[in-house]
């Protein structure tokens, strides 16, 4: 009797670590899902940030152009309130839109191009925009890792008695995988 309890409590002590394992497993790749996200806000508020003052730059140029600023004005406000991966990707298509004619519109004024303001507003836009670049494949990355733990049996059965779910991966906007058109 005593040998057939010892292999029950060393049963049940080795269900309970694991089960513990996983769920400590879970917790720490979630965390990093999180972290990830937050490295993914970090750098989009640093371009957040930049795109009022190329804004405030090419408006001394441009005084005209004044619905290519409302929209990039709109486009950014639209970004900065978005909450979930998904409604961040739809309104960085919409900003990323929006930059583009703003820089279209800069492009017809060869003295704004050669600002020095300008310029440097430029870089650190192009800096800002790999940073995310680089910031969305960690969180891509980190998401697959979790959702595929979540996922795959047995511990899938726990994961979900305990109330994980899947995250969203932070998909690039359609217009990412359009090939680019190149004039000469």
């Amino acid at each position: 009797m005593p040998t057939a309890l010892l292999i029950i409590i060393i049963s049940l002590a080795l269900i309970a670590a694991w089960l513990i394992s996983v769920y400590n497993g879970l917790i720490r790749l979630r965390n990093r899902v999180d972290e990830a996200w937050s490295d993914i806000e970090v750098q989009l508020k640093r371009r957040y940030d930049l795109i009022p003052n190329l804004v405030n730059a090419v408006k001394g140029y441009a005084k005209h152009e004044e619905s290519v600023f409302t929209k990039v004005t709109e486009a950014r406000t639209a970004a900065m309130g978005a909450q979930s991966p998904a409604e961040h990707a739809e309104a960085e298509n919409m900003l990323t839109g929006a930059l583009k004619s703003l820089f279209a519109v800069s492009e017809s004024y060869p003295d704004l191009k050669a600002a020095d303001n300008f310029r440097h507003l430029q870089q650190e836009l192009v800096d800002a925009e790999d940073k995310i670049q680089a910031s969305r494949r960690f969180y891509n990355g980190n998401v697959r890792d979790f959702n595929t733990k979540l996922q795959v049996f047995p511990t899938n059965m726990i994961g979900s008695s305990l109330g994980f779910k899947n995250y969203d991966f932070f998909d690039a906007p359609d217009e990412v995988n359009q090939t680019p058109e190149v004039k000469f």
